[in-house]
């Protein structure tokens, strides 16, 4: 609060600590898409058996955020790549590069490729770096994958109540309750991890997960993944100044600019998305898979309880038959479709 108050009235002047989240992200053997946040900031501290007031606390330091700008940020892959760039006003910055170097030498088994982030800026006085470097990852699928998953998170694996009266329960959900004590949606990670095994059960199929949450949410979304056994994947939020503003109505650009960025970065392999029918998601994955009929596999779109919305769904994929499109009551529905079609074991 000191530090807000001292924003307010001009008298910030100086770093307290320097702390980089680097997003987890995805590339091609020759390109590297990565991008993060400077801030000066303590890291997020979520545990499982914290008090209310923690929980509240720890919300209001995720979105009481104060952004490096113009800070001096190198990307390094040990011993081979070196890259530099610079924040913009809200302390992000974005690595889009093309590499002489083949990324994928780098990679683990599953395809992930390690990074280190430096902060190169001058650091005075009492300003504490967090670490120097950070650490990241970002994902290059393998050659053998059989196909990539690009999954929404909001009432598809995770229950925000986005459908709920004037929001409460999505504001509640997301702002007031401990990460480690949300609940997947049943069976989904199940789901998601046969998906992600595929056919051949070795783990190689990629998995994306997308979310009209702010940046913000990052850290909190990252560990409920991780908590609940999800198949790790980049995770692909939206940058906003608050939560109050259209954080609450998703907006369809956003999905519609990231799943087709992420196509066109794989242009050899085919898709499944997977979203719910409460907010854009049928008109998105439908609009899409008419202009990329051949790269989405199947469509499967989780229930929810909101009539007037899913006669709206319902009057979407009754007319379209251009791929697969399932409306599915639980994971067990759309299981049973990827193992009838060849997706799973």
């Amino acid at each position: 609060m000191i530090k807000r108050f001292k924003k307010i009235i001009g008298r910030y002047r100086k770093l307290e600590q320097v702390y980089i989240i680097p997003y987890r992200s995805y590339g091609t053997f020759s390109h590297l898409y990565v991008k993060g946040r400077a801030l000066d900031n303590e890291p997020l501290k979520i545990v499982k058996d914290q008090s209310i007031y923690r929980t509240i606390k720890n919300t209001w330091k995720q979105f009481d955020s104060f952004e490096i700008p113009d800070a001096e940020i190198e990307l390094r892959i040990p011993d081979k790549i070196t890259l530099q760039a610079k924040t913009n006003d809200e302390g992000y910055f974005l690595f889009d590069k093309t590499i002489e170097e083949n990324l994928s030498e780098h990679a683990s088994d599953e395809g992930w490729v390690d990074y280190e982030i430096f902060y190169r800026s001058e650091v005075k006085g009492n300003t504490e770096l967090i670490a120097n470097p950070f650490k990241g990852e970002f994902l290059v699928p393998q050659v053998d994958a059989e196909f990539g998953v690009i999954s929404d998170i909001d009432d598809t694996i995770l229950h925000t109540g986005v459908t709920s009266f004037l929001k409460w329960r999505l504001l509640k959900n997301s702002l007031l309750t401990n990460a480690y004590k949300r609940i997947p949606l049943k069976d989904a990670p199940d789901l998601y991890q046969k998906l992600h095994k595929g056919k051949s059960g070795k783990n190689k199929n990629p998995m994306f997960y997308l979310s009209n949450s702010p940046w913000n949410m990052y850290e909190y979304l990252k560990l409920f993944l991780g908590f609940n056994k999800f198949p790790k994947g980049p995770i692909l939020l939206r940058d906003f100044n608050t939560p109050f503003e259209s954080t609450l109505k998703p907006e369809k650009p956003h999905k519609q600019k990231e799943i087709i960025s992420i196509l066109k970065t794989y242009p050899d392999l085919k898709f499944i998305l997977i979203g719910d029918s409460g907010e854009h998601d049928a008109s998105i994955y439908t609009d899409i898979a008419a202009q990329y009929s051949d790269r989405i596999l199947a469509i499967y779109l989780r229930s929810v309880k909101h009539k007037k919305r899913m006669e709206r769904v319902r009057s979407i994929i009754d007319e379209f038959d251009t791929v697969p499109v399932l409306l599915a009551e639980d994971s067990n529905e759309a299981e049973k479709h990827a193992r009838e079609n060849g997706f799973i074991q």
